[in-house]
């Protein structure tokens, strides 16, 4: 596997206090960290500016060798690197950059054995979650870990959350399934087929998404407000949930 796009969907469900739901065209890079350095072509830059780009001061650290963040992470967590490992983030379109999510996926054998789930929220604030994955039948991986940070005003700073991941080279399915108190509160899923990373490819999706990261922060806001006018609480970050942790 080489580094790919996956263009699919993003679904979005809120079960308490109230049902609400909505769907929205979403896709992500795929990069395969073996080859990180050749991540470029006429508009995709690494580490530069161009239509596209993917900068490693967005993720995990500061340096510019994105492969060095990486394993300051894994060694800060005690988890050893695979041979295979693969980022899974929302690049930069034309300079501008939100993720909610990013993902880091280990393989071994061609299975996920590890995800590091880099998520950020609106206030300046991002965290890192290493959740270690089990399989029943070598298809479907899942795993969980306690929340820890303010993401939605809507729900609690903590909780528990449960990744669920099918991942190969054609298709992936990203699940994320919040529980407060032990009651299903939110599931969130990226459905997505995979794409030849190339510039025509990229040149589509830029046509077809137009900006997508700047509509991630605006439909996020949009969605807001419609659940503030369906009379659910608002709640506000704490210190801790401002800043970039690792």
């Amino acid at each position: 596997m080489k580094h790919l796009i996956f263009d699919g969907k993003i679904y979005h469900k809120r079960f308490l206090p109230k049902e609400h739901s909505f769907k929205y065209n979403f896709f992500m890079l795929d990069i395969d960290l073996s080859s990180i350095e050749n991540i470029k072509n006429k508009v995709f830059s690494y580490n530069k500016f161009n239509l596209f780009s993917f900068y490693s001061k967005d993720h995990f650290g500061k340096k510019e060798n994105f492969l060095e963040n990486v394993d300051f992470l894994l060694k800060s967590f005690g988890i050893k690197a695979t041979q295979e490992m693969r980022f899974i983030t929302l690049p930069r379109i034309a300079g501008f950059v939100f993720n909610p999510i990013s993902v880091l996926i280990l393989l071994e054998d061609n299975k996920p054995s590890f995800l590091i789930a880099e998520v950020h929220n609106y206030n300046g604030g991002r965290v890192i979650y290493p959740v270690e994955l089990t399989t029943s039948n070598n298809k479907t991986f899942k795993g969980r870990t306690k929340k820890d940070m303010y993401v939605s005003p809507f729900f609690k700073r903590d909780g528990d959350y449960e990744f669920t991941l099918v991942y190969n080279e054609k298709n992936i399915n990203l699940g994320i399934t919040l529980f407060e108190d032990e009651k299903k509160k939110l599931t969130s899923n990226f459905t997505a087929k995979a794409k030849e990373f190339s510039a025509q490819n990229l040149k589509s999706l830029f046509f077809k998404h137009t900006f997508l990261t700047f509509w991630v922060v605006t439909r996020t806001i949009y969605q807001s407000i419609k659940l503030k006018l369906l009379g659910l609480k608002w709640n506000k970050p704490i210190e801790k949930d401002t800043v970039r942790r690792y």
